[in-house]
């Protein structure tokens, strides 16, 4: 037997387990009959399952021991693993944090989210162009999914709405007609961290309602005798499919809805046997809304209560609205999702119709509270007028929903103060509120860094704090112990030397472990703002030309890495990963250079590579214009693994900078207050550049690095385009924390105390912290499971 069919038999030998847990789990839940949590997110960005599940179920060592006895390295079988494609960013990995804490905690929840073929795709780099292929993920099977063929639903697109008058005077409305496919659900088990609670993800898969026209078949039409099943099958086939043109846009709602209406069945099915009356209903099922994708739940709830179980508009809309709660993740106004109305109109006649109610009533009520103030109700309104109408989806969650949460004090206050600040006012203040994101730290510290999470027990006493992260503040009496900075800066080299390898494997580029490792990894995108990073890169590459070879051997050596990945159809963010390429090819050839700059753009990022890449900074780049990022949660990794951010004041790097102290934090550039005047006056007056980014600028335009016409209109959003993201207002303030940054560097015990205080700063960035605030703030709920994790010879005698 090789590698993969050993991790395949642990796999499934470990899955069993977690049906076993799972089983009884659901079994409690039955029986009880508490609140459910459903926590709806198109991303479920779960990295791999197999560490994960063996240090849940407290089975890691045991298993480990075995398989040597057998002849195989439990770490060659967990590197077998590939990563589930199930989401791309931030969004899917923060849902994942949660169903682990929600998990962790004992909370009854469920997650709901879509089973992609190919996920989002396969990131490689083809002359330093992102290239995107097909992630193949499920071509040799999933063994952490149970396929329920038991479990599926209808979901109707297109048709056409019949108006029915009863004797009695009474209308309805009957959705019929169109297209249909079947969603079927595969389960994925969660389990909690020493607890026998292990609750499940269910995603969607689309199948078609009828998979093969034999009659199409044999008059000869072959493509025409499955047109069916491939058209159902692409509802779930890639995640964000491009929507350039129409037929994305189509695909993208129609994953939106699939999703909502398959969840939404299966959550009214369970709590039918109940019983109960749908009075019942808000307080049996509580909908969390993971940003807008999902909201079409909300018209999706009121049609099934007011057009299948008779309720009245009135009565159907209290239990909508006591059900459903929404958590925006976006700052930028233009970034907020909308859909044209004669798209919806034309997929979802119905609910269209809806909406339109929907919108009406609510219009009504802001006028009789606001009477004559038309323009508020334009900027109000659910449907935004224009050529064609579009639907607000934002407003739609706002108004349908009891609670909208901002996910960091700043995002939070930007949500009440800027985006929303009407519904605020005509909400008064009783709706917002903020629950600041975190992440889990039984993968975040715990997995990804088992030689600082061992350190670390050993100094607490035990491993507790992988459950109560407030114990880490423990660590602050060790900051200035010599022994333990030794001891804490010897598993930081370990873990850059292995980043280094994984590098070398991947590149074949040669970097040091002693250099100071500068890592950007996330979403490539203009206010995420790698461009400035690579652009003060191309800054650092220019100055150390100038120096003496002496002059450069005082200097620190410095690494910088960049990985993540750019929309399809983004075509500035591909040429900034072209462009960091392209400085790459350069500057890593250089002779002089030689280690003292070292540029790396690590391909296709996920989860697995990041649990290599965030143990082993030094310093992370969090350095989003101010006001634009929400909250960030790899700047929490970072800091958790004893990184140190530099970084703009924005999203949760002000909360971090709060919590560690900011002497332990390196900010710069302008404040979010301060934005839109910048903006105003790069628009319409003639400020200067900053001369030093000038200077990169000509650089590039003079093929320094290639050809300059590639990267033309990317210079141009600098200059002609108005620098939108405030890159030149910026530049001389992050040059001069860079430089503040060598030189704390050099301090190796300064250094190492900031790195152990980064650490034991981090409690409240838990997202077992975020969870009880959701529970206690939004969701009304208690951790309702009472059994007692198994103990090691119970867990090793299920092994058996």
């Amino acid at each position: 037997m090789d590698n993969f069919g050993s991790y395949q038999g642990t796999a499934y030998s470990i899955r069993d387990r977690l049906i076993d847990r799972w089983n009884i789990t659901q079994q409690h839940h039955t029986r009880e009959d508490p609140k459910r949590i459903y926590y709806l997110s198109l991303e479920f960005l779960l990295g791999r399952s197999l560490d994960n599940s063996l240090l849940s179920l407290g089975v890691k060592d045991i298993y480990k021991k075995a398989l040597d006895e057998l002849g195989f390295r439990l770490e060659d079988l967990i590197g077998e693993e590939v990563d589930a494609a199930l989401g791309n960013g931030g969004l899917g990995r923060l849902a994942a944090c949660y169903m682990d804490s929600l998990a962790t905690l004992d909370y009854p929840a469920w997650g709901y989210g879509i089973r992609y073929n190919y996920g989002i795709f396969k990131q490689l780099i083809v002359d330093g162009y992102q290239t995107e292929f097909p992630d193949y993920w499920l071509n040799f099977g999933n063994p952490w999914e149970i396929e329920r063929l038991d479990v599926s639903y209808e979901v109707r697109f297109r048709g056409y709405v019949n108006k029915v008058t009863e004797e009695d005077g009474t209308i309805s409305y009957v959705w019929e007609g169109g297209e249909k496919v079947v969603a079927v659900a595969y389960d994925v088990p969660i389990p909690g961290y020493g607890t026998m609670n292990t609750i499940n993800i269910r995603l969607w898969s689309a199948k078609p309602a009828r998979e093969f026209d034999f009659t199409m078949f044999n008059e000869g039409n072959y493509e025409k005798a499955v047109e069916e099943q491939k058209s159902a099958e692409n509802i779930t086939s890639v995640l964000y499919p491009n929507d350039n043109h129409m037929v994305g846009k189509i695909l993208r709602l129609k994953q939106q809805y699939f999703f909502v209406c398959a969840t939404l069945q299966d959550a009214i099915r369970r709590f039918k046997k109940t019983n109960r009356p749908w009075s019942d209903f808000p307080y049996q099922v509580s909908i969390q809304l993971n940003d807008t994708h999902p909201t079409l739940g909300i018209p999706e709830l009121q049609r099934i209560l007011i057009d299948e179980e008779g309720l009245s508009w009135d009565d159907a809309w209290d239990i909508v609205t006591k059900t459903f709660s929404f958590t925006n993740h976006t700052v930028l106004p233009e970034a907020l999702e909308r859909w044209a109305v004669p798209l919806i109109q034309d997929l979802l006649p119905r609910h269209m119709m809806i909406i339109f109610d929907i919108n009406l009533f609510f219009l009504q009520k802001v006028e009789k509270k606001f009477p004559g103030d038309r323009d508020r109700l334009r900027r109000m309104s659910i449907i935004e007028e224009g050529h064609p109408q579009n639907v607000r989806m934002a407003f739609l969650a706002i108004v349908g929903s009891h609670t909208v949460n901002g996910v960091a004090e700043l995002h939070s206050n930007l949500i009440k103060n800027v985006i929303f600040a009407d519904f605020v006012e005509y909400y008064e203040g009783n709706k917002f509120t903020n629950v600041t994101n975190g992440i889990t730290p039984r993968r975040w510290l715990h997995q990804c860094n088992p030689a600082l999470s061992d350190f670390i027990s050993s100094k607490l006493g035990g491993d507790g704090w992988v459950r109560d992260l407030e114990q880490l503040k423990k660590l602050k009496q060790y900051a200035d112990d010599p022994e333990v900075q030794k001891k804490w800066m010897a598993i930081k080299r370990q873990n850059k030397v292995r980043l280094a390898d994984y590098i070398h494997s991947i590149t074949s580029i040669q970097v040091s472990p002693d250099s100071l490792f500068d890592i950007q990894v996330k979403r490539i995108h203009e206010y995420k703002r790698q461009f400035m990073n690579i652009l003060g890169v191309i800054h650092r590459y220019l100055r150390l030309k100038k120096l003496t070879p002496e002059q450069r051997a005082k200097e620190v050596p410095r690494l910088v890495v960049f990985a993540g990945k750019s929309a399809p159809g983004y075509f500035i963010a591909k040429l900034v990963i072209k462009l960091i390429n392209s400085v790459g090819e350069v500057v890593n050839n250089d002779p002089e250079i030689g280690d003292i700059l070292k540029v790396v753009f690590i391909p296709n990022y996920n989860v697995s590579l990041a649990e290599i890449i965030i143990p082993a900074s030094d310093i992370s780049q969090h350095i989003s214009t101010a006001g634009t990022e929400a909250s960030g949660t790899s700047n929490m990794k970072f800091v958790l693994n004893g990184g140190i951010i530099l970084g703009t004041v924005d999203g949760a790097n002000i909360e971090i900078g709060e919590e560690i102290g900011e002497e332990n934090i390196f900010f710069f550039g302008v404040k979010a207050d301060e934005v839109e005047d910048i903006r105003h006056l790069n628009r319409y007056r003639k400020i200067e550049m900053d001369p030093d980014l000038r200077n990169v600028l000509d650089a590039i335009e003079k093929g320094t690095f290639g050809d300059p016409k590639i990267f033309e209109p990317l210079v141009a959003t600098l200059t002609v385009g108005g620098d939108y993201y405030l890159i030149s207002k910026d530049f001389a303030s992050y040059i001069e924390a860079q430089a503040d940054a060598d030189e704390a560097y050099k301090d190796k015990v300064g250094w190492a105390k900031k790195s152990i205080l980064c650490t034991a700063g981090m409690s409240k960035f838990s997202s077992d912290r975020s969870i009880n605030e959701y529970a206690e703030k939004i969701w009304k709920i208690k951790p309702y499971l009472h059994i007692p994790p198994l103990s090691a010879k119970c867990a090793l005698s299920q092994v058996k």
